[in-house]
């Protein structure tokens, strides 16, 4: 009997020790709705991915996301890599969302007012909670340190850098973001442009230098990542800046 007790002891101890992987939200829905309704266009003479946003609004799929988002608690994310991936697939939507949601717009920013910026206004729940974009970006995205975010997360724009046609993944996320990284710096028209000895890139490098300090600064973070016909002039060049174009990415 002492035998049978000291069994079943053992079996509830490494029952109380399992702890079953959490489950990271599934964004094939999104996935879909970005390769049906994204696509490279050139607007105002700067080369994008455009978004149907008509269409998008009609597709099934788009309110099922919302919903699944909705409904979805992020505290059951465990790691770095599931968060990073997460927020930065639910920032984008979001982003749409906040487009979606007040149609007329010119610019995401016309949907805030001069007393309510955009940024700071609620536009949808996540987990039952309400979100904003400026919370998701500067209190759950960039404390987390990785800098290559500000290449992921777009803010419905033209000068933005791209919606990527495809869901980010969480096994994937690193090459992904590397990617994003290349793919902006070899657009002249919005990420990195030489002429001469003269460097722009895009704003987005000045409004966030602080979080590329970390890695040696901006131009050190981005060199690696720049067309290789540009890292001799990027190297010792001072840094101007492109002119930022906010007229929503809209086809």
């Amino acid at each position: 009997m002492k035998n049978v007790t000291r069994y079943s002891g053992f079996s509830l101890l490494l029952m109380l020790l399992w702890v079953s992987p959490a489950l990271a939200f599934d964004f094939a829905g999104w996935d879909v709705l970005l390769k049906k309704h994204v696509r490279p266009v050139t607007l105002e003479g700067v080369r994008l991915n455009g978004v149907d946003y008509n269409a998008l609004k009609k597709d099934p799929d788009y309110s099922k996301l919302i919903a699944g988002l909705k409904n979805f608690s992020p505290k059951t994310l465990k790691s770095r890599q599931e968060k990073l991936t997460f927020w930065i697939n639910t920032y984008n939507v979001m982003a749409v969302k906040m487009v979606l949601d007040h149609t007329s717009v010119k610019s995401i920013k016309d949907a805030g007012s001069l007393f309510s910026s955009v940024w700071k206004k609620k536009v949808g729940k996540v987990g039952g909670r309400d979100v904003t974009l400026h919370e998701i970006e500067h209190e759950i995205l960039r404390p987390m340190g990785d800098p290559r975010i500000h290449v992921a997360i777009v803010c419905a724009s033209v000068s933005c850098p791209d919606l990527r046609p495809e869901a980010y993944q969480v096994d994937q996320l690193s090459k992904q973001l590397d990617d994003q990284m290349r793919l902006f710096l070899a657009n002249p028209t919005k990420g990195l442009r030489v002429s001469g000895k003269d460097v722009a890139v895009s704003k987005i490098f000045d409004w966030f230098e602080d979080d590329f300090a970390s890695k040696g600064g901006v131009t050190r973070f981005l060199y690696p990542y720049a067309p290789k016909s540009a890292r001799p002039v990027l190297k010792n060049a001072s840094l101007d800046y492109l002119d930022y174009n906010w007229n929503l990415n809209k086809l």
